[in-house]
C-alpha cells in the first residue's frame, strides 16, 4: 500500500507555474489592492490543479463517523448524545454544518465507518461499517491490521466514487479526539497532553483522567511506529477511512479541506504513507480546542478562518469554502478585454519569456 500510494501522488512543486501564478496575482493585486492571505491560498490552488486557471466542480463535505472502544473509559461526549444521534442530526439538516453547506452549494455525506449502533438507510449515508466500534486501545489494539487496511481501502473506494474535485473531511464519534491525539502524538513525538488540553481553564480532574487513559494506551503500544500499525493500535475507523480518501484525493490532484483533530490525524497518517499528500491540504476549524492549535502547528499551518465557534467538525470547512472560491476566482475570472493566457504549465514552455508576463 505504501509504495503504490507514493508512486501515485505527485508533489505540487512546479517552479515555472509558480512564477507565472505569482506574476498573475501580482498584476491582479495592482488592480484591486493587496490580496493578503488570499494570495498564498490562490497559489496553492493553482499548484494543486496544475493550472493557471483553476476551477472547482461539485465540492463535497464528507463526515466519517465511528465509535471508539476507548470511550468505555469515561471519555467526554456531547450530553446525552450518541454518535448515531449526531449522524442523524447531520443528515436531517439539524446542525449548522448542514445548513451552511446548503447555502454554499456543498454536498454533504456521512460515512458509517464503525458506528456502534445500526443506522437506518439514508440517501446521503454511505454504509461502510467495518465493525460496531473499535476495541479499547488501553487493553489491546483498537483494530487488527486487517481491519485498518480494510478501512483504508474502503476510504480509497469512497474517494474514487466521489464526484467533483474538492473533498472536505471531518471525523465524528465518541473518543475520536482522544484516539486522534494518540495517533498524532506517536507519529510526531508531540506530548499527548498538548493535544488533549481544550482550554486554559480546563477542569483538572478531567485532564488528569484523560492523561491516565491515554498514557496507559501509549504504554500498552510503546513499540509501535509504522503509520498503519499506529493507526491500528490507537484506532478510529473514521480516521482510517479518511486516510484512504485523502490518499485518493491527493492522487487525483484534488483540494483537501481538513477540519478537526481526527482529520488532522488522518493527514498525518496519509503523509507518512505518501509525503506529498500534505501539499493538497488546507486546514479549517470549527472550535477553539487548544489541542487543535497544537496540531495545526505540527503542520506549520493555521486555519483559513478563526470565528470563535464551538461547533461540529466540518462546520468550519463550509464557512471557509467561499474564501477558497474567491482565491481561485482571482486566477480564473478574466477581466473584459484581458488575455486569459494558457491554462496548462506545458503551454508555458511554448511562450516567449516576455510574453509569459502577459498571462
Amino acid at each position: 500500500m505504501h509504495n503504490a500510494a507514493q508512486s501515485l501522488i505527485a508533489p505540487t512543486s512546479n517552479p515555472a507555474l509558480e512564477r507565472a501564478l505569482r506574476d498573475k496575482l501580482q498584476r491582479r493585486g495592482e488592480t484591486i489592492g493587496s490580496l493578503g492571505e488570499l494570495e498564498p491560498l490562490a497559489l496553492r490552488i493553482g499548484l494543486i490543479q496544475d493550472t493557471l486557471r483553476p476551477r472547482f466542480q461539485q465540492p463535497q463535505v464528507v463526515v466519517f463517523a465511528g465509535d471508539n472502544g476507548l470511550a468505555v473509559e469515561g471519555l467526554p461526549a456531547p450530553p446525552g448524545q450518541s454518535t448515531a444521534e449526531r449522524v442523524w442530526q447531520v443528515l436531517s439538516g439539524q446542525l449548522p454544518l448542514s445548513v451552511f453547506a446548503g447555502t454554499q452549494g456543498l454536498s454533504v455525506a456521512v460515512v458509517d465507518a464503525g458506528v456502534s449502533e445500526r443506522l437506518p438507510p439514508h440517501e446521503r449515508l454511505l454504509m461502510r461499517k467495518i465493525a460496531h466500534g473499535t476495541r479499547n486501545a488501553r487493553v489491546g489494539p483498537a483494530m487488527t491490521i486487517e481491519q485498518a487496511q480494510a478501512a483504508i481501502r474502503a476510504g480509497m473506494e469512497i474517494g474514487q466514487s466521489l464526484a467533483g474535485n474538492v473533498l472536505a473531511c471531518a471525523g465524528m464519534g465518541v473518543g475520536s479526539h482522544e484516539c486522534a491525539a494518540l495517533i498524532m502524538s506517536r507519529l510526531s513525538g508531540a506530548p499527548v497532553r498538548e493535544l488533549l488540553v481544550s482550554h486554559p481553564q480546563m477542569d483538572n480532574t478531567l485532564l488528569t483522567h484523560l492523561l491516565a487513559v491515554t498514557q496507559s494506551a501509549q504504554a500498552r503500544h510503546r513499540d509501535v511506529a509504522d503509520p498503519v500499525e499506529v493507526l491500528a493500535a490507537f484506532g478510529g475507523f473514521d480516521i482510517a477511512m479518511m486516510t484512504g480518501a485523502m490518499l485518493v484525493a491527493a492522487g487525483r490532484r484534488h483540494l483537501i479541506m481538513v477540519d478537526g483533530l481526527p482529520a488532522c490525524a488522518a493527514v498525518m497518517v496519509a503523509s507518512r504513507v505518501a509525503a506529498p499528500v500534505i501539499d493538497y491540504c488546507v486546514f479549517c476549524r470549527s472550535h477553539g480546542h487548544h489541542g487543535l492549535d497544537y496540531a495545526l502547528n505540527l503542520f506549520n499551518s493555521s486555519a483559513l478562518l478563526e470565528l470563535g465557534m464551538e461547533s461540529t467538525d466540518g462546520t468550519g470547512a463550509t464557512l471557509a469554502w467561499p474564501l477558497v472560491r474567491a482565491a481561485a476566482a482571482l486566477l480564473t475570472e478574466v477581466a473584459e478585454g484581458e488575455d486569459p493566457g494558457p491554462s496548462r504549465p506545458g503551454d508555458l514552455e511554448q511562450l516567449d519569456p516576455l510574453r509569459t508576463l502577459e498571462l
